[in-house]
């Protein structure tokens, strides 16, 4: 059996799979429990929010370090890692706001310590994907992602579950349950086979890499990425609770989990149309249907069309992050470790600033939640006029409308 696994890059795919679904558990879990944590410790919005941003400024922090340090720790040691320290972050979750003399500071370390395991997994899950040897790179890059999003809503159903028959003030028992799910993952990681990253393709170097257009536009491209998908995400919960009133229960299964299912949908579905569907064209449409989600979440008074708009948002975000991933690996495929490092930190810079620019607003205009997602309507409005700029290259691969 064992032999087996170190042999096949099947083995290899599955332990990527997960390694998402565990970022999903990372960043999803906390946003589930932001009411319940301001009401057990006394948390304003503003240091809910701080968590959120702490999160993801962690995980940029660990991209920057990641271009640098990955090549030379290697790759199994560096995923196996990741995997510890979101293991730690979740066990933290649980501890650390008891031991530590602010509840929030254990907050604050425990956050810490998962948003490191998150940014490795980011920076090293979709190379050690590419790197695999299938045909159909997009799909599979697409089909990757989607597993981010099915861990989001396994994770939304199984909290919806247990909180319903256990009660939700055992929220820390489940913290340790999750937990279980990276330590499986860390020693899968120890077993299949991780293929090289470049292949046959030359190296660019970091200076040349960084003089490519292109590749500056799908930075931005990546930050409106990241913020658009987590500027619904992270809140979903919150605005489904405290803006449209619907219980926690079904908030949670109407916004955040239909969100994920969405967002997963889209992606499959590309992920299986692939060759019959323009890769610009679906994120062009979709930066429109995101527009139209905002707009309908933060701006409609009835519920219902709130529910519509989180639960359509998700769709709407899904082809960006894989999307902008298969553009750049298409386009500079010499880029290597450095341009995934440094793409997942762009990605993480909007994970960050789209939740942090939603409760900012929320908070300084006093419109609430809702002022803050209309705010947030900025990143795909972005997006939608970055697609704009690309043309295609000689080789079929998206470029910068100057050529390079």
């Amino acid at each position: 059996m064992m032999e087996k696994i170190r042999g096949d890059y099947g083995h290899t795919i599955y332990a990527a799979y997960i390694g998402y679904m565990t970022q999903a558990i990372v960043n999803n879990f906390a946003p589930l429990l932001f009411l319940t944590f301001a009401g057990s410790f006394g948390l304003s919005l503003e240091k809910i929010t701080l968590l959120t941003t702490v999160n993801f400024l962690v995980q940029l922090l660990v991209d920057v370090l990641s271009a640098v340090f990955i090549d030379r720790i290697g790759y199994r040691a560096s995923i196996v890692a990741a995997h510890i320290l979101s293991a730690g972050g979740l066990l933290g979750l649980a501890f650390f706001p008891f031991a530590f003399a602010s509840p929030y500071a254990g907050l604050l370390a425990a956050v810490v310590f998962y948003a490191m395991g998150g940014g490795i997994i980011e920076v090293l899950i979709s190379p050690i994907v590419e790197s695999c040897p299938t045909t159909k790179k997009e799909a599979a890059m697409s089909l990757l992602h989607s597993f981010y999003c099915w861990g989001h809503v396994l994770l939304v159903v199984v909290c919806t579950v247990f909180f319903k028959v256990f009660g939700i003030g055992n929220w820390r028992v489940l913290a340790c349950v999750l937990a279980v799910v990276p330590l499986f993952n860390a020693l899968y990681f120890l077993l299949v086979p991780i293929y090289p990253v470049l292949g046959s393709h030359e190296k660019l170097s970091f200076g040349r890499l960084l003089g490519q257009k292109t590749f500056w536009l799908l930075l931005v491209l990546m930050v409106c990425a990241g913020a658009s998908e987590q500027a619904m995400s992270q809140w979903a919960s919150a605005f489904t609770e405290s803006v449209l009133h619907v219980p926690k229960a079904m908030g949670d299964l109407a916004g955040p989990c239909a969100f994920a299912i969405l967002m997963g949908t889209a992606r499959f579905l590309y992920g299986k149309f692939s060759e019959r569907i323009s890769l610009k064209g679906f994120m062009a449409g979709s930066a429109l249907l995101c527009i139209a989600c905002y707009v309908t979440a933060a701006c409609v008074e009835l519920p219902i069309f709130g529910l519509l708009g989180c639960a359509l948002c998700g769709f709407s975000v899904g082809i960006f992050w894989p999307g902008t991933f298969s553009m750049a690996a298409s386009a500079l495929p010499g880029g290597g470790t450095a341009m995934f490092a440094l793409m997942a930190l762009a990605g993480d810079l909007g994970c960050s600033s789209g939740p942090t620019l939603v409760g900012m607003v929320a908070e300084t205009t006093g419109g609430g939640l809702k002022s803050g997602l209309l705010a947030a309507v900025v990143f795909p409005v972005l997006i939608f006029a970055g697609i704009l700029l690309l043309k295609k290259g000689k080789n079929g691969s998206e470029v910068a409308a100057d050529g390079r």
